[in-house]
């Protein structure tokens, strides 16, 4: 976090959670804080506090315990009593999140275009026409546009401690969980990407997930053989970002560390099936989306209705390890800064 300079306009951000949607909400907060000369304060769920903490546009943070919602909320109104926001943002835009914002003091109280549960009765304001046909990121920019700022840019201001993996290179970083059952590519296919990969290019592969995902790498790091770096439960959210920065290419489902990677400027190849890569891809130049050509998705369904998610079964290995070493091939290249123009092939 930035905690240096005299700001004009001070704005406190509501964004509670989660992991890919904090992360969609920065390029708008680096658009308020350079074009109002800004200081942001950010309110956030204490789970996500750590990576709050790496936003480099962020002056200050204050954390709601969702186990304690309501005297969380109280004690944010007791600490922030005495203080007078210039703007108070939701972007999250649903009803807690915009009580959160209430509770605050502030000339303006804007709500996101895509405020839900009733939410928009809180607000002074709303950010423009709610329009779900386009990027996360872009939704979250319709605040800097309702204030009439500049949003040419899209800036990712993250920064990681670094770190640095005992492991030969190209780096290839593998997510294969998901919290929805539907958007899980199996296990078993991605255990034989990794052996093909580590076979055709002598780097290393290395996986990546939660603590609740732990029987999942254990399966594909069993699959993958020797030399596979299994780290699946065991890094924090920051420790994670510290790996994915090092790597040269990331294997994912739809998932929160699958944005993080993307933020970072790091080429993801994306698999996707249940959800809408137009909406939630990895956003910016450089990334890839594996889809298959059935005609339910995306469904947005969290389990699959029919006889399973050929969605994701309809993704092969060898279109996978294709997709991989093309993009290996351009890593050597300098990376592309995150922009809106991810490539999708079935």
């Amino acid at each position: 976090m930035n905690s240096s300079g005299e700001a004009k306009t001070s704005i406190a951000i509501v964004k509670l959670s989660s992991l890919g949607d904090l992360l969609h909400a920065l390029p708008a907060v680096h658009c308020l804080k350079s074009g109002l000369n800004a200081s942001i304060t950010w309110i956030v769920q204490e789970e996500y506090g750590e990576l709050v903490s790496c936003f480099s546009d962020v002056d200050e943070m204050l954390t709601i315990e969702r186990s304690r919602y309501l005297s969380s909320v109280a004690a944010i109104h007791r600490t922030l009593s005495r203080r007078f926001f210039d703007l108070v943002i939701d972007l999250q835009g649903l009803m807690k999140s915009a009580i959160v914002a209430r509770a605050m003091r502030g000339r303006k109280r804007i709500g996101p275009s895509f405020c839900r549960e009733g939410s928009r009765l809180l607000y002074s304001e709303v950010a423009g026409s709610r329009n779900r046909s386009r990027h996360a990121v872009e939704e979250n920019l319709d605040v800097v546009r309702h204030l009439g700022l500049p949003c040419e840019e899209r800036v990712f201001n993250l920064e990681f401690p670094e770190a640095r993996l005992e492991a030969a290179h190209p780096l290839v970083a593998m997510i294969p969980g998901s919290r929805w059952p539907s958007k899980r590519w199996p296990a078993e296919r991605y255990a034989e990407v990794g052996r093909m990969l580590m076979a055709k290019t002598g780097g290393s592969i290395v996986l990546l997930g939660g603590k609740d995902e732990m029987e999942l790498g254990e399966q594909i790091a069993a699959g993958v053989g020797d030399g596979v770096i299994d780290r699946v439960g065991n890094t924090s959210i920051v420790e994670m970002g510290s790996i994915l920065a090092g790597a040269d290419l990331v294997v994912s489902n739809d998932s929160g560390p699958m944005h993080m990677a993307a933020a970072l400027g790091i080429h993801v190849l994306a698999l996707f099936g249940p959800t809408d890569p137009v909406r939630t891809g990895p956003f910016g130049a450089g990334h890839r989306v594996l889809v298959s050509d059935v005609d339910c998705r995306p469904c947005f369904g969290r389990s699959c209705r029919l006889t399973g998610p050929e969605c994701m079964t309809g993704i092969t290995a060898k279109q996978v390890v294709s997709a991989a070493l093309e993009m290996l091939r351009t890593t050597d290249q300098p990376r592309d800064k995150p922009g809106a123009d991810t490539d999708e092939h079935r």
